[in-house]
C-alpha cells in the first residue's frame, strides 16, 4: 500500500486539474450513462440499488486504459463520488479492487472469479473451441470468438498464436465495437430502426490515423458490412493489426456472435484476407452454426447482439 501525505497547494491544484482532463468527456453526443439505467430500475422493491452500483464500478474499469481515480470512475458511470467511494472501498476490502496510492485504483485478479463462473457453466463456448483452433491452425493466425455488450465487444472463446503485438487479448478482454471487425459484424446485425440510435450513443475514440472519423460513416461502414456479410478493419485500432470478421448465426439464421482471425499488416494483404481467411472463415461459421440451437444453447453464449 502507499503511504498518506498531505499534499501542498500547488499538488492539490494540479490534482484537481488532472482530474477535469480526465473526465473531460470525449464526445458531446449524449449517452444513457450506467446510473441512469439502475435508476429506472430503482422502483423495484427486489432490485439491489448497492449491488448494481458495485458491479457498474467494476465494469468502468474496462473503459479506461490507466488505473482510474475516483473522479474518473464517477463520469464513466454516472454515479456520485461518494457513491463510488464507497463501492471502492467495499471493493476494496472483499480484495476486488487496490490502490497504491489511495487515490488511483486497479482490479486485482480476484474479480476474475466473477467471470470464471459464467466460463464454466457456458459448455457452447468451450464447445465452440476446437473448431476455433482448426482454422486458427489452417491460417496460422490468432482467432476469436466474441460477444457485444453495449459499447464494447467480449471475447468468450480464442485460439491464439504467439505472435508479439501490443494488443493483449484474452478470454474475458474487452475492446470498443466500432473500430474492431468483430464489433462491425454485431452492429451490423442490430435490426435497422435501433441501429442509428445505437450509433448516436458511441464515443467515437480516434485510436489511429486511420480510425473511423465520424458515426455517418460508421453508418455507411456498417450498411456495408450488413450487405457484404463481412468486416475488415485494417489498422484503425492499433498500428499493423489488421482483422476480418463473420457473424455466427443460430439455426434461426439471427447473429449471436462473431468470428475473427486477426493478423499483422506486413505480413498478410487485404487480398489475402478476402480470397483466403474469408472463405475459411465462412465454413467455421457453418460448421459452429450447427452448436447454436435457438433458444437456451444459444443464449449461453451471447444475448441478441443489439441488447445492452
Amino acid at each position: 500500500m502507499g503511504t498518506n501525505r498531505t499534499r501542498s497547494k500547488p499538488e492539490r491544484r494540479e490534482t484537481r486539474e488532472e482530474d477535469r482532463r480526465e473526465v473531460a468527456p470525449c464526445s458531446a453526443a449524449p449517452r444513457v450513462t450506467p446510473a441512469a439505467r439502475i435508476e429506472t430500475l430503482a422502483g423495484d422493491p427486489s432490485f439491489m440499488t448497492s449491488l448494481a452500483r458495485g458491479l457498474t464500478v467494476i465494469e468502468a474499469f474496462s473503459s479506461t486504459r490507466h488505473h482510474p481515480t475516483t473522479a474518473v470512475l464517477s463520469a464513466q458511470t454516472g454515479l456520485p463520488r461518494a457513491a463510488v467511494r464507497r463501492c471502492l472501498y467495499t471493493l476494496r476490502r472483499l480484495g476486488f479492487v487496490d490502490s497504491d496510492d489511495e487515490r488511483h485504483f486497479y482490479l486485482r485478479p480476484t474479480v476474475l472469479s466473477l467471470g470464471y463462473s459464467y466460463l464454466y457453466s457456458a459448455s457452447l463456448a468451450s464447445a465452440t473451441q476446437p473448431v476455433l483452433e482448426r482454422v486458427s491452425r489452417f491460417l496460422h493466425e490468432s482467432c476469436s470468438i466474441a460477444t457485444l455488450e453495449g459499447d464494447s465487444i467480449v471475447y468468450v472463446a480464442r485460439a491464439p498464436v504467439n505472435r508479439m503485438m501490443s494488443v493483449d487479448l484474452r478470454v474475458g478482454s474487452r475492446l470498443p465495437a466500432f473500430c474492431t471487425s468483430m464489433g462491425r459484424v454485431l452492429l451490423a446485425s442490430i435490426p435497422p430502426e435501433k441501429l442509428r440510435g445505437h450509433v448516436a450513443r458511441l464515443s467515437l475514440t480516434r485510436y489511429t490515423d486511420r480510425t473511423v472519423p465520424s458515426k455517418e460513416k460508421l453508418l455507411r461502414l456498417l450498411h456495408l458490412v450488413e450487405r457484404e456479410g463481412y468486416a475488415i478493419v485494417d489498422q484503425e485500432l492499433e498500428i499493423g493489426l489488421r482483422s476480418i470478421a463473420v457473424p455466427l448465426r443460430d439455426s434461426s439464421g439471427r447473429v449471436v456472435a462473431a468470428l475473427n482471425a486477426s493478423t499483422h499488416a506486413q505480413r498478410v494483404s487485404l487480398h489475402e484476407m478476402q480470397s483466403r481467411f474469408l472463405p475459411a472463415l465462412y465454413a467455421a461459421a457453418r460448421e459452429l452454426s450447427l452448436l447454436l440451437a435457438p433458444g437456451e444453447g444459444s443464449r449461453s453464449l451471447a444475448a441478441p447482439a443489439y441488447q445492452n
